[in-house]
Order: C-alpha cells, then structure tokens, then sequence
C-alpha cells in the first residue's frame, strides 16, 4: 500500500488513547446512542416506538457524518492495529449510514399496522449498524470476528422479529443456525491464519505470507473468504438468502438487502487488500470462481420466482457477484469500482422494498406477489413510475445511475486484465434484463387485478427520497466516482 501508513502501537496510555478517540467517535456515538436510546425505550415502553425510531435514525446519520468530517488524509491505524481509519471505510461508512437509516423509516408505519411497533426493532438495528461499522474499519481478525458477530446477531432476531408468524420464526431459525455455520468457517480460519503466521494483525500477516507461502495459511485464507462471502450471500453460500427474505419481515428484508451487503462486501475486499495481498493469486482463482457462480445463480433461478422478496434476494446474489468482479480486480482497479457498485444498488435496494411495502389491496393486506402488480400503473402512477426507474437502475440502463455502477466494474475487469469475468457480467445483466422488464411490463400493460390503497407517510417520504436520490446520482456520477476514486486509492 502507498502512502503514510502511521500505525500506533505503542503502550496504551491515557494521553495516547484520548489522541486515538477522534478515530473512532463513529463507533463511539453509535454505542452509546444505543445505550441511551435503550433506556429511553425502557421507560417510555411500547407508546415510545416512533421517538426511538427517529433517534436511531438521527444517530446513525450522525454517526456516518463523523466518519467523513473525521477521515484522515492518510490511512491511520490505532488501537495497537486493530482499527483502520482511511477514506475507503468513511465512504462506506456514509452509504451504510444513510441505507439503514432509510431502512428504519419504512419500518415506522409496517411495523405499526402489524402491531409490532416495539423500541427493540430500531435498537437492534442500531447495534447492527455498530457491527457494520467495526467490519468496515476493521485491521485485525479479532476486530473482523467482533463486528461480524455484532451485526450477524441482531440481524438474525430481526429475521424472527414477527414471533407470532411462522414463516418469520423458520426464517430466523435458518439463518442462525446457517450463519453459525458460516461463523464457525470465518472463526477456524482466523485460528488457522494465527497459528501459522503468529499474528491476527493484517500488516503483520501481509509481510509474513509475502516472505513464505505457507499451505495453512492458505486453508485459513479459503475458510474465512467462505465465511465472508456467506454474510454477502455470495454463491456457494447463498442458500439461506431467498427463504429468508421471503419470511422475514419485508422492513427487516429491506435491512438485510442494503447496509449489511456494503460492510460485507468492504470487509471482503479489505481482507483480500491487506491482510491477503501477496497472496493474490490464490485468493483470485477463489473470488473469480464465486462471482460466476453467484452471477449465474443469481440470474438463472430470477426467472422462475413469482414472489417479489423471493426474486429480490436472487437479484441481491446476482448483484454481490458483480461486486466479486470489482474485488477480483485487485487493490488497484478494483476499490473504486467496489464502492461505486455496491452504494448505488444499496440505495437501489432501499427503494425497492419501500415499493414492495407499499402494495396493499383494498382490504389492506400486503401483497408480495409479481401479479399483483398487474395494472399498478393506472391505479397509482407515481409509484410504478419509481418502480420502473429503479428497475431500469438495476438492470444497468443508461443514464441511470445503476449502468455507471456496472459499467465501473467493467472498466476495472477491463485495466486489471479480466475481460472474461466481463463477459460473464453482461451475459447475466442480459438474462437479468428478462425478469425485470417482465414486471415492468406487468405493471404497465397487464389489466388490473386488485385495487392498491395508499400506504403511510414515512414509507412514502423514503421511497421518494430513494428514488430521488438515485436521479440525483445519476446527474452527479462523476463526483461519485471520484470520491469512490480518493476513498479506494491507499490500496493503490
């Protein structure tokens, strides 16, 4: 890596750790946010839901602005290496910040009409974000371990949230017992990685595997990317996805489908960056070998869903393979392209489960079904107008800002070398094309099968503003790149 690395390690004391605070005042506001709004929620019970909501939102907001008002000019390193402070992880920081945040307004009024409107759900959200936050700074593998496990467990009480519906309660049985499966991968390959190099710092590890390629330290390598790729829900490791987007709660969903696919996706490229980066070509054959098969997966087995959570979570596997693109692209061409792609679908997401929680018949039931959609454009235009624009984002239609995003990872494929990954990328855009424009094509020219009623105003107020944002994305691109650009360029 170029640049100043200032890497303190020093023995901790009182004047040292309050000069390393500033680094971590994100963190910081996010814990503590948490304990407070814990106890506000203690008092003021269930009636105080909607106050709770609002200030985990205001909290995450201003926890994601400290990360960008205190990004350092060069990568900084503290807490004896454990935690990177740098613009690759500010930036993530941001999207992940404004993405949960969006996600916790659209669970205001769903959670309300379900009678689930509880100060717990945006708590959990808000310890969940804290996980996120440490996985995207993180500099050693305890840190990893740490901010995985931190957002993994709220996410999974999130997925069984709606404790009286079935279908929620088996979603958040299988994705714990999968993500303990998983946990325990990324943890055997942490103690593997330690064994064999003596270290869990990546700077360490980074100059031990470039002086000696050992075999172990290779094992420990593939058991922590499969451990990671499972958080993306990245093919192999894919299979807990479209079941528990289907049971879960659609405002949960809506969660797992934006924020928690950036940290992921970020910790995922910093591990094969730093920690990995003598070893690229063992970790790229790995990384190639996932973002086919998640791009073909994601792709193949759209088609033949006909509920809209259940094809959104094959879209979201088809999505972190063009993100296994960008990474395989390595520390060079690949950050840019990384955060790029993956900050504009995650706003993509949010406005696309804001649609799905917008769709009630008549009796004002939800409805998650493709052929309910029939008609929506006569019964309310404005809202099959923001579905059609973030269908058309997501599939990759210029001007729209999801074609910048993968037109980036083409370019980087295209600098590093890696033209069949490519290739690939625009075979599975094409057969993604399919199923999106045939729910376009649904909710445009089909005949109306059942009356839509208006939804509540802070689902309204976000999916506009998501989709709003994305238009604005779309005339500013190039100021997105090129923050992508400064972020992504200590690993040059």
């Amino acid at each position: 890596m170029t640049g100043a690395v200032m890497a303190i390690n020093q023995t901790m004391t009182a004047e040292l750790f309050f000069q390393q605070v500033p680094y971590i005042l994100p963190e910081i506001t996010l814990a503590v946010g948490a304990l407070i709004i814990t106890l506000i929620g203690a008092f003021m019970g269930d009636k105080g839901s909607r106050l709770v909501t609002w200030l985990c939102v205001a909290t995450i907001v201003a926890a994601g602005s400290m990360a960008v008002l205190h990004m350092p000019a060069e990568q900084v390193v503290v807490f004896s290496g454990s935690y990177a402070a740098d613009g690759f992880s500010a930036y993530a920081k941001l999207i992940i910040a404004l993405t949960a945040g969006s996600a916790l307004l659209l669970s205001i009024d769903f959670l309300a009409e379900k009678k689930l409107d509880k100060p717990e759900f945006p708590v959990l959200a808000l310890l969940a974000t804290l996980g996120m936050f440490i996985m995207v700074s993180a500099h050693d593998l305890i840190a990893l371990y740490v901010g995985v496990e931190m957002q993994s467990l709220a996410l999974y009480v999130l997925a069984a949230y709606a404790r009286d519906d079935a279908k929620s309660s088996e979603a958040g049985l299988k994705y714990f017992v999968l993500g303990a499966l998983s946990s325990g991968l990324l943890l055997y390959g942490c103690s593997l990685v330690y064994g064999f190099t003596g270290s869990v710092n990546f700077d360490v590890i980074a100059a031990q595997v470039a002086d000696e390629r050992s075999i172990g330290v290779v094992f420990g390598l593939v058991f922590i990317l499969c451990g990671l790729a499972f958080k993306m829900s990245a093919a192999p490791f894919h299979m807990w996805t479209p079941d528990v987007y289907e049971g879960s709660p659609t405002v949960s969903t809506a969660f797992f489908a934006s924020a928690p696919k950036v940290a992921a996706s970020v910790l995922f490229a910093r591990v094969c960056f730093e920690a990995f980066g003598p070893l690229q070509k063992d970790w790229l054959g790995i990384v190639m070998i996932m973002a086919v098969l998640s791009m073909a997966i994601g792709a193949l087995f759209a088609l033949q869903q006909t509920n809209i959570k259940r094809l959104l979570a094959y879209s979201s596997i088809a999505n972190m393979g063009y993100a296994l693109v960008a990474i395989a692209c390595g520390p060079e061409f690949g950050p840019k392209a990384l955060l790029v792609f993956v900050s504009i679908y995650a706003i993509t997401s949010v406005g696309l489960f804001g649609v799905v929680l917008s769709l009630r018949n008549a009796e004002g039931e939800r409805v998650e079904t493709i052929s309910a959609l029939s008609g929506l454009s006569r019964s309310n235009p404005l809202l099959a107008s923001a579905l059609t624009m973030l269908l058309f984002s997501v599939m990759g239609i210029p001007p729209l800002a999801g074609f910048f995003g993968k037109w980036e990872v083409i370019l980087a494929t295209s600098a590093s070398g890696l033209l069949p990954l490519a290739i690939v990328l625009i075979l599975a855009s094409v057969v993604s094309a399919f199923y999106y424009l045939r729910i376009i094509k649904t909710v445009w020219f089909d005949e109306p099968r059942i009356a839509m009623v208006p939804v509540g105003a802070s689902t309204t107020l976000t999916l506009t503003g998501a989709t709003f944002v994305l238009a604005a994305l779309t005339l500013v691109i190039g100021l997105v790149g090129s923050a992508a650009s400064i972020a992504g360029a200590g690993f040059h």
